[in-house]
Parts: C-alpha cells; sequence; structure tokens
C-alpha cells in the first residue's frame, strides 16, 4: 500500500515557476514508478511526465518538454516536479501516481495509487 500526498501548488503569474513535492509513505517506494498527471476543469486527465524507481529515468511528455523537470529523492519519499515559464493553459489540479510498472504511455488506468491532487493556477 502507499499513500501519496502533493503539495506545492499555488498561484502564479505566467513565466514564473513552481516545484510541486508528492510524498509517499510505505518503505518501498523506490520500486515505484511516479507519474504526474494534470486535469483542467471540463477536460480529461493529462500526463505529464514519470520516472522510474530509481529516479535515473525520467520522461515528460512533448506538450511540457524544455518546461518542466521530474527528479526524486528516495532517500525522502518525494518525487518533484519543477514546472518553469509557466503559462496560462498549465492551470490544472495536478497530480502523482505510482505503480510498480514504469511505463511512457501516459495512460492513467496504468496507476494503481494516486494523490488528492494540487492545484495549480498560472494567471496572465
Amino acid at each position: 500500500q502507499v499513500q501519496l500526498v502533493e503539495s506545492g501548488g499555488g498561484l502564479v503569474q505566467a513565466g514564473g515557476s513552481l516545484r510541486l513535492s508528492c510524498t509517499a509513505s510505505g518503505r518501498t517506494f523506490s520500486t515505484y514508478a511516479t507519474g504526474w498527471f494534470r486535469q483542467a476543469p471540463g477536460k480529461a486527465r493529462d500526463f505529464v511526465g514519470v520516472t522510474g524507481g530509481s529516479g535515473v529515468i525520467q520522461y515528460v511528455a512533448n506538450s511540457v518538454k524544455g518546461r518542466f523537470t521530474i527528479s526524486r529523492d528516495n532517500a525522502k519519499n518525494t518525487v518533484y516536479l519543477q514546472m518553469n515559464s509557466l503559462k496560462p493553459e498549465d492551470t490544472a489540479v495536478y497530480y502523482c501516481a505510482a505503480d510498480r510498472r514504469f511505463t511512457t504511455s501516459g495512460d492513467p488506468a496504468t496507476y494503481e495509487y494516486w494523490g488528492q491532487g494540487t492545484q495549480v493556477t498560472v494567471s496572465s
């Protein structure tokens, strides 16, 4: 069982930066791939990126490539999403998710555990 808690969301102006954190319970978090998703009102949940359990492999979606990066600190049971050059269209609830299998498919159904989400609002 893994419990995930996101934090770090908030209101930021366009062009600004935020770092989201996803902190997990459990001693085996390093064996879980962790993905980030986002969901804007009335839209589907979109894949942002994923990191493998060790943190060596990271993959981000083309829509955020060059602006967002993913990293993790397994000693702290935490995965980070660094978001730079934010745009109003990045406004959404951001979720982290974990699963033992690593995939870049971006399909939310492949993730077993989810956090409750954190709101990111980018003003123009």
